[in-house]
């Protein structure tokens, strides 16, 4: 499964930046973001790996975050696995004559087992309403403050 999403943010790109670069962040405009552990690599580096996980209600999920191209600030690329799941995330980051930033990311899924190519095909709106709601909060964290961790 293939899609993009887009949001135009209303700072800068270099201010865009200094706030996605930053891990501590991730918990303010990612939901359910329990715990952010390196695991190899320099930080922010190809290659290097970072465990997140997630309690989104009832259920824990573990990803493994491996960043594939860091090319601030215009493009940032990582994949997620988890049990029967690969995301590719390919990011981009343009900076608009107003001061604003448009961010686009190009998502790509692959599922593995019955159950998760099963989800992929009956609910792929789900996946594309979760990849939006990220951005959408990231948006409220960086132009308001407003920050999912107190919700």
């Amino acid at each position: 499964m293939k899609y993009s999403t887009e949001i135009t943010l209303d700072i800068p790109r270099e201010d865009v930046i200094k706030k996605l670069d930053n891990p501590d962040n991730m918990k303010h405009w990612q939901r359910g973001l329990v715990s952010v552990e390196h695991l190899e690599g320099i930080p922010g580096k190809i290659g290097a790996k970072m465990k997140l996980k997630y309690l989104l209600g009832k259920r824990k999920m573990e990803l493994i975050e491996t960043i594939t191209k860091n090319d601030f600030p215009r493009e940032f690329h990582a994949n997620y696995d988890t049990k029967g799941v690969h995301n590719i995330q390919r990011n981009y980051f343009e900076e608009l004559p107003d001061g604003k930033t448009k961010w686009r990311s190009d998502v790509e899924f692959h599922f593995s087992g019955f159950m998760m190519k099963m989800m992929g095909f009956l609910m792929p709106s789900a996946f594309k309403k979760q990849s939006m709601t990220y951005l959408q909060d990231f948006k409220a964290f960086v132009e308001n403050g407003d920050s999912v961790a107190n919700a």
